[in-house]
Order: structure tokens, then C-alpha cells, then sequence
């Protein structure tokens, strides 16, 4: 570690080397925080966790008793005596909303997020049909949407400018999504043939929207117009990840240059002789067995809605979790099979990275997450989390510390912290190990055999 910061300071190693390094070392070395606890005021299983996308301090969580509680991660509300004179810093929340509040749900709230602009909103979505926005100052609900089934999951973009929907997946066929602006929906996606059980915006786009629903399928949705552009195939595969832009440039650039210097156009092939009719207008002749033009155009404008690709399936049973890599890229889903599966954005096509075998919750979604440069993902498995390479689908390393099931976990990109939940109505702390002592502990007194 000394000797990665005198290369920092030496000009050898770049700001943003030094920063990934550090990163990926902290990442490596997370284990059961020592010093620091999050103590959980829920009575039931928690189902959602997230930390606040702004400032990184604040987290929320709901849980299947109906409530939701806000802790600062950052500040602790009181510090307890641990092993060996060290100090371990206890945050207990700052608010809670469960069923005695006269706006409370009254059935599990399955998820809890926050407003992505600030820590003045968040939104809860229950089992009784409800979502609900509320106010993190007067704890007062905001704005309420009446849903016609069990909410699973829901989801807000965190590069909308232009928006404020929350996209809900329900069990009902029907994606639905919420404005918050108007207080009330917006517009429905329909093309599920099951219950949407998760739900998740592209991180490179704000208009796009990414489905998995309990009838196996992913889809992928441009809000602004009508269908789904996009449904994933697990039959449909490519080995491995796309080779850099920057490399792909390169070679074409290449072979452009080469192309023109032979004199012949980009596609490398000779023209073929146009033949003229009696007008003297050329008429051109596509080969044998190519799709006319309109029929291209409508496949390239809504492949979705072919009956050919409607049918396809991504997962032999429900889609329970999916997370878009950091640069959106690259989609991670896991389903109702057990499976984990890695699909190219760009081509929809799966990767056929093999990960490790991993037994997976069936019968509600979970929430995964990522490291902060993508190459880890950590899905909780049973009782346990593991964190898988997300290139090589090798366990990279397993989290053991829950008693019973594990339903959702997030990483905290600012601490690498990872928070996991599950149904022991415990949130767990997994830290990277302190290489420098607490400031906060107090320093041992300096004495020796004569002091007096």
C-alpha cells in the first residue's frame, strides 16, 4: 500500500490508476464490519436496500412487516464497547414508517428507492397494491398510486432529465409507469404474458427500460413509443464480451483505407451491374433470399413484436433479478432456474459465461448488485451472498453471516461497503479490512514502570 501511494506521489502511477487500485484492493479484503453495525428496528424479512445515489450517506430499507427506515451510514447515533478497547459504531435509524403511521401500507413492502436527485423523497411499493411517495423531512406520504395487483418491484432512472416515472412490475401483466409530477400514470407497456416480478433502467440511456417477468422473458422498452424493441433469447448466443471500441475502430479504419485505396466501395464486393428499364431509370436486384427493405425496417423498429421472437425466453422460469453494468453495456439476470446469465445490450445476445453453480430464491425476486468498475457482481444465494467474476463466472468470494434466506444486498461504490439483507430482519455491514487504526478510539496511555 506504502509503496502504491510513493508511486502516486512520485508521478508514476496516474490519479485514476491509484484510485481503482486502492478500490480493487478494499473490494478483495471486505469481511463482516468489526466496527460498524447497523441496527435493524424491522420485525420482518428485509426485502430492499439502497443507499442514496447523491450523497452516498443515507439508507433505506423496507421490510415485510409494512415498515421503511432511513439510517446515516456516515454518522453513527452511538458508539459500543467491542474486543480489545476498540469501538464499534452503531447506527440505528433516523426514521421509521410501518403500519401505525396513518399513511403506513398494510401488507410487506417488497421495494423501497430513493428519489435519484436528492434524499427529499422516496418511494415505497407494498403488497396491498400501493405505491407511495413520501416526504424524508415530515415523514408524510406525497403522492399514492393504486396498483391492480401485488407490487414486486420498482425502479427510477438516474439520468432522467426529462422525466420523473417510476416504473413499476407488478403482478400483473401490464408494466406500468408512475409520474410523479402529474400523480398519475403516465402510460402502460404491455407484452409480458405473466407477472412482472423486476424491473431496471439503462444506465446509458434515460428512455430505456429493462423487464423480466415471471414468464421467462426479458424485455427491453423504448418509453417513447408503443412495443418492446428488444427480447432476449438464451438460444441466441456469442462467445464472450465485444473486443474495445477503441480496437474495433482501429481495424475498421484499416480496412476502410485499403478498400478505397483498391478503388472499391466499403463493403469490399464488386457492384453489381444495374440493369435499366425502358424509362432508362436503374432498377437495382437484391440477392436471392435477402428481406425487401420495409420488412428490414419493421424488424430493425420493433423486433418484439414479431410473433418469431415474442415467444423467446431468457430463463426456463421466472426472471428474478437483473442489473445493468455500470457503463450499460452488459445486463446480468438471474432466474427461478438457479441460472446467472451475462447478455451483450448492444447485440442481445447471451455471452455463455458459464457461472459457478449457485441455488437462487424461487419464489420472490432479489436484488444484485454490482462493484463500482463492474468486473464483480453479488447475488445473494440462499443464505448466503456471493460475489462471482463477472468475465469468468468464477466465485470470486461467499459472504456467510445470515441466518436465513438473503433477499437483497447493495454495494456503496463511495466506502466499498457492501449491506446485504434477509429474512433473519437483519442488515448486515461487510466492510474492507481497516488498515489504520479509529481516529474516534482513544489513544492508549503512554506509561511505563515509573511513571507515577
Amino acid at each position: 500500500m506504502w509503496r502504491e501511494i510513493r508511486d502516486r506521489e512520485a508521478g508514476k502511477t496516474r490519479p485514476n490508476s491509484f484510485k481503482n487500485r486502492v478500490s480493487s484492493s478494499r473490494i478483495s479484503n471486505l469481511q463482516l464490519s468489526n466496527y460498524k453495525d447497523v441496527v435493524s428496528p424491522h420485525r420482518g424479512s428485509i426485502n430492499s436496500l439502497q443507499v442514496d445515489l447523491t450523497e452516498g450517506r443515507y439508507l433505506l430499507s423496507g421490510a415485510s412487516d409494512a415498515s421503511a427506515s432511513v439510517f446515516d451510514i456516515q454518522h453513527a447515533t452511538d458508539f459500543e464497547g467491542g474486543g480489545e478497547g476498540a469501538l464499534i459504531a452503531k447506527h440505528k435509524s433516523l426514521i421509521t414508517i410501518d403500519k401505525q403511521h396513518q399513511n403506513g401500507h398494510k401488507f410487506s413492502i417488497s421495494s423501497a428507492i430513493w428519489y435519484p436527485i436528492d434524499t427529499g423523497l422516496f418511494v415505497t411499493g407494498s403488497y396491498d397494491h400501493y405505491i407511495k411517495v413520501w416526504d424524508t423531512n415530515s415523514t408524510q406520504m406525497v403522492i399514492n398510486f393504486k396498483l391492480p395487483g401485488k407490487v414486486y418491484r420498482t425502479a427510477m432512472s438516474p439520468l432522467a432529465t426529462s422525466h420523473m416515472l417510476i416504473a413499476a412490475g407488478t403482478e400483473d401483466v401490464q408494466v406500468r409507469l408512475c409520474d410523479i409530477a402529474s400523480g398519475a400514470f403516465a402510460h402502460t407497456l404491455s407484452g409480458h404474458r405473466d407477472g412482472v416480478m423486476t424491473v431496471e433502467w439503462s444506465t446509458s440511456s434515460e428512455w430505456v427500460l429493462v423487464t423480466g417477468g415471471c414468464d421467462g422473458a426479458i424485455r427491453f422498452w423504448d418509453i417513447r413509443r408503443a412495443g418492446c424493441f428488444l427480447v432476449l433469447d438464451q438460444s441466441q448466443s456469442q462467445l464472450g464480451r465485444r473486443p474495445p471500441v477503441l480496437a474495433r475502430s482501429a481495424v475498421s479504419k484499416v480496412s476502410t483505407s485499403k478498400a478505397l485505396s483498391k478503388g472499391q466501395n466499403l463493403l469490399g464486393k464488386p457492384r453489381m451491374p444495374q440493369k435499366k428499364s425502358g424509362g432508362g431509370n436503374g432498377i437495382k436486384h437484391s440477392p436471392l433470399g435477402q428481406v425487401p427493405a420495409k420488412g428490414y425496417l419493421k424488424q430493425r423498429l420493433h423486433p418484439g413484436m414479431l410473433s418469431s421472437q415474442d415467444r423467446a425466453t431468457a430463463h426456463y422460469g421466472a426472471v428474478t433479478g437483473l442489473k445493468i453494468t455500470e457503463d450499460g453495456m452488459y445486463l446480468l439476470s438471474a432466474g427461478s432456474d438457479s441460472r446467472i446469465r451475462l447478455w451483450d445490450v448492444e447485440s442481445g445476445r447471451n455471452t455463455l459465461v458459464n457461472f459457478e453453480t449457485a441455488r437462487l430464491q424461487t419464489s420472490k425476486p432479489i436484488q444484485l448488485a454490482t462493484a463500482q468498475d463492474s468486473n464483480l457482481v453479488f447475488v445473494p444465494c440462499m443464505t448466503s451472498v456471493k460475489a462471482f467474476d463477472v468475465w469468468s463466472g468464477k466465485t470470486y468470494v461467499t459472504f456467510r453471516g445470515h441466518y436465513e434466506y438473503v433477499n437483497c444486498c447493495w454495494f456503496s461504490s463511495q466506502d466499498q461497503e457492501l449491506y446485504t439483507g434477509g429474512n433473519d430482519r437483519q442488515i448486515l455491514v461487510w466492510s474492507p479490512a481497516r488498515l489504520i487504526p479509529n481516529e474516534d478510539a482513544s489513544p492508549a496511555e503512554d506509561q511505563d514502570n515509573w511513571s507515577d
